[in-house]
């Protein structure tokens, strides 16, 4: 997948790098933004099984 990555970005390989590191950072703000608040809701994160 990642070979096949790399063939597809045009320029050589700075340029790749560049657009590949944007990629990365753009499906980490996009995880942050929408899928785990999205997902939140259905985790018992919060749910404590100790009494205080």
């Amino acid at each position: 997948m990642y070979g096949w990555w790399w063939r597809t970005l045009p320029g050589p390989w700075w340029v790749r790098l560049v657009l590949s590191l944007l990629a990365a950072a753009g499906v980490v703000l996009l995880c942050f933004t929408v899928v785990f608040p999205a997902v939140a809701e259905h985790l018992a994160v919060n749910d404590a099984t100790v009494g205080g």
